[in-house]
């Protein structure tokens, strides 16, 4: 089998399995689920849908059970979109990336106001450093520049 075709079903999976959780779901423990990723087998018999639960390890975990719960429910969904010998299993899997990420700016944003604080003195005297140097550079005479058309240019070019 082509790896294209296992690809667009696993797009084609994670489009209708997102979808139903949205649209069709209706078990109060699947609350702020994202379909983050799915990856289907060689042979299309199994797919590994990652998800991503916004609350706490306990909230995550019974949304997990909700999900697997339904599996059937959409896996019928799958079946009635993509055309294929066998329709693939759903194994929901929680995925842990997106948390991690946010943990990474939550410190991130902990760290650097520190850090832009401490180094915002030596940056604002070397901003106003480079200031006095753009006015003198202006108000001293330059040289007349070779490349830029000046007065005697203008009248040779008529």
């Amino acid at each position: 089998m082509s790896s294209r075709r296992v690809l667009k079903a696993a797009e084609a999976i994670r489009e209708v399995v997102s979808m139903a959780i949205l649209t069709d779901l209706r078990d109060p423990r699947i609350q702020h689920v994202t379909v983050t990723f799915v990856e289907v087998s060689g042979d299309m018999r199994q797919a590994k849908v990652r998800v991503s639960v916004m609350g706490d390890e306990s909230q995550q975990q019974l949304t997990l059970r909700g999900l697997q719960n339904a599996a059937g429910y959409l896996q019928q969904k799958v079946a009635n979109r993509i055309d294929t010998r066998y329709t693939p299993k759903l194994k929901f899997e929680l995925d842990k990336g997106v948390k991690h990420a946010l943990e990474v700016h939550r410190i991130l944003e902990e760290v650097l106001p520190k850090e832009r604080s401490e180094a915002a003195g030596p940056l604002e005297a070397e901003g106003q450093l480079d200031a006095e140097r753009g006015q003198a550079e202006e108000t001293s005479p330059a040289a007349p520049d070779a490349d830029d058309p000046g007065e005697g240019h203008q009248g040779a070019s008529d």
